[in-house]
């Protein structure tokens, strides 16, 4: 099962390093299996069509519309795939949304606030956790969600998402995020 998942060159290697002669590995019943294994193998063109399709797949998946509104009140909506949060869709379409934690419930950098009620509640209830971190950020309001836990569905199509006006983080003053 190994050796089908070698690459050519791979074969090759293996092949050329080999302690044995291939002359006295033919000779054996275990050398003659394997040397008729290589033979198949190394005539074998091998095709990345499985990775390129499922790779395509992700391009051609479902996607929501979503608008961040910017502490300026600029506005900016983005196409988000279904089973993103919010906070990796800010940092892919260069957002400034901390996230300094990266999502890990344990800040409140990632701070958004729900623009419209009807949506803020198609959202699931917060967790205990995300209410915690929720005490801690700043301009808090009734519909004060964290970007990470806000994930991509499709009755969120739609969605505008207000950045506040500060966040609190210990991270020294001209830091900037960076999407991971």
């Amino acid at each position: 099962m190994f050796l089908h998942r070698l690459s050519r060159v791979g074969f090759r290697i293996a092949r050329t390093s080999m302690p044995v002669s291939r002359s006295s590995t033919s000779r054996s019943y275990f050398g003659a299996i394997f040397n008729r294994y290589m033979h198949q193998m190394t005539n074998h063109h091998f095709s990345t069509a499985a990775i390129n399709e499922a790779c395509e797949g992700q391009e051609n998946k479902e996607k929501i519309s979503v608008t961040f509104v910017n502490k300026d009140g600029e506005e900016k909506s983005i196409s988000v795939p279904l089973g993103m949060s919010m906070l990796e869709a800010a940092h892919e379409n260069d957002i400034e949304l901390e996230g300094a934690c990266e999502g890990s419930l344990a800040c409140s950098t990632c701070h958004v606030i729900v623009m419209d009620v009807n949506y803020y509640n198609k959202l699931e209830d917060p967790t205990d956790e995300e209410n915690d971190m929720l005490d801690l950020a700043f301009g808090l309001t009734e519909t004060s969600r964290l970007g990470c836990q806000v994930i991509a569905k499709p009755e969120l199509d739609g969605i505008r998402l207000a950045l506040p006006f500060a966040t609190h983080n210990f991270a020294v003053d001209g830091y900037v995020p960076k999407p991971h």
